[in-house]
């Protein structure tokens, strides 16, 4: 289940990456970050 974490995060990162230097998209892709945060806190925290 960890790892699951951790490559959503990761895919969720890069996503967010994409659109922001290349689409150049509005606030919407922010939401990317932010899940991908919760996921890896998450992820943290579940191993502790």
């Amino acid at each position: 289940m960890r790892t699951l974490l951790y490559i959503i995060a990761v895919v969720l990162i890069i996503g967010w990456l994409l659109g922001v230097f290349h689409y150049n998209a509005t606030g919407l892709i922010h939401i990317l970050i932010v899940l991908a945060v919760i996921s890896l806190l998450f992820g943290i925290i579940r191993r502790a």
